[in-house]
């Protein structure tokens, strides 16, 4: 049974093929079994790469066992339609299309398992790329946020630089009636006098002004510190929200690039044995010797082949032959006076009732 499942598989001509020798059976049931599992691994491989894409197991199993019956049939087709010829040229020529096809198809199978063997390698490519991601992320969204939040500081830095200024003036002023008091400047005269009282009242003055100043500056502070931690707020939920999306980054494309990043020696003899594995149908029709079923299968074509060319020949020589004799037939009969004279009569009767007709058409439309 399973052998004739291979044989099935191969495309061969079952009918013929159970005519030959057990050998010639096991050949092709090679070749069918090289069919099979090749639309196997197609299989496998595609369902993997659209899992990739999908993330859905049952879609992912589905349209991987379409893409395997369909390089099944392909496979199947050319192996079955690649006839074995006295030349191995003529043969190469001929599937020289599906050599080329081949090569697309392995490398559309390969990646796909590339990834999956290579994939803790490619996570760690990803793990480095999102990080930078991230990294440069946050550095363009602080593009919008630090000018508006280095303003804001200079204006704190501007109000307490209003606040450090009235304290020198106090101070210098504090200093002055001290001195005043003390007679070490001013008057220099020792005593709580009318200058000192002067003084001591500017100074009361300027502390009054700092104390309102330091009130003012302080409420206008603690206002811009409430702008800036609103904006480090929204900055800090801006980047948050587009982390997910950084964290998304392994899809299939991100995925094939990251494989592109490792040395190139593994990922390229993967290729390879998929590709002899999707051309080892064509490969071992093209290898296999000229057998008993191609003997065959030539002899049961060429009979056909001659029977139709017979046929064909026959109905030409049958058409000639009625051409001719259709003609001899007629020019007989033009020369006969019989039949010119009942023409020439009937002809006679048909140009009267026409004329009779037109006579009473004319009539009523008068």
């Amino acid at each position: 049974m399973l052998q004739n499942f291979f044989i099935l598989c191969s495309g061969a001509d079952s009918s013929i093929l159970k005519t030959c020798s057990e050998g010639e059976q096991n050949k092709y049931a090679g070749i069918g079994a090289t069919v099979f599992f090749t639309a196997v691994m197609a299989f496998i491989a595609s369902s993997y790469a659209l899992y990739t894409v999908f993330d859905n197991l049952a879609a992912s199993i589905f349209f991987g066992l379409i893409w395997g019956l369909l390089i099944f049939n392909l496979d199947r087709f050319i192996v079955s339609t690649i006839k074995k010829r006295d030349s191995f040229s003529s043969e190469f020529i001929q599937a020289t299309p599906r050599i080329i096809l081949a090569v697309i198809i392995a490398i559309v199978i390969s990646k796909p398992l590339e990834m999956k063997i290579f994939e803790k390698e490619i996570n760690q490519v990803l793990l480095e790329e999102k990080n930078e991601m991230t990294l440069a992320n946050k550095d363009q969204l602080a593009l919008q946020y630090t000018p508006a939040v280095e303003k804001l500081n200079q204006d704190i830095v501007a109000l307490k630089g209003e606040i450090a200024a009235q304290e020198a003036e106090t101070n210098a002023l504090y200093n002055t009636y001290i001195s005043e008091a003390e007679g070490t400047a001013g008057t220099k005269l020792l005593g709580k006098g009318p200058v000192y009282a002067e003084k001591r009242e500017k100074h009361d003055a300027a502390l009054a002004e700092l104390n309102q100043l330091k009130e003012t500056n302080a409420a206008k502070i603690n206002g811009i510190e409430t702008q800036i931690a609103a904006l480090n707020t929204e900055y800090a939920d801006v980047v948050k929200n587009s982390q997910p999306i950084i964290d998304g980054f392994d899809g299939l494309m991100a995925r094939v690039n990251a494989l592109e990043k490792l040395p190139w020696p593994p990922s390229f003899f993967i290729f390879l044995l998929f590709l002899a594995i999707e051309t080892s149908p064509i490969i071992a029709k093209l290898l296999a010797p000229k057998g008993e079923y191609d003997l065959k299968l030539e002899d049961q074509e060429s009979a056909l082949r001659t029977w139709v060319t017979q046929k064909v020949r026959q109905r030409a020589q049958v058409l000639a032959t009625d051409t001719a004799l259709n003609e001899k037939i007629y020019t007989e009969i033009k020369e006969e006076e019989a039949v010119h004279a009942y023409k020439k009569l009937k002809a006679e009767e048909l140009l009267k009732l026409q004329a009779d007709a037109f006579h009473d058409l004319q009539v009523k439309s008068l």
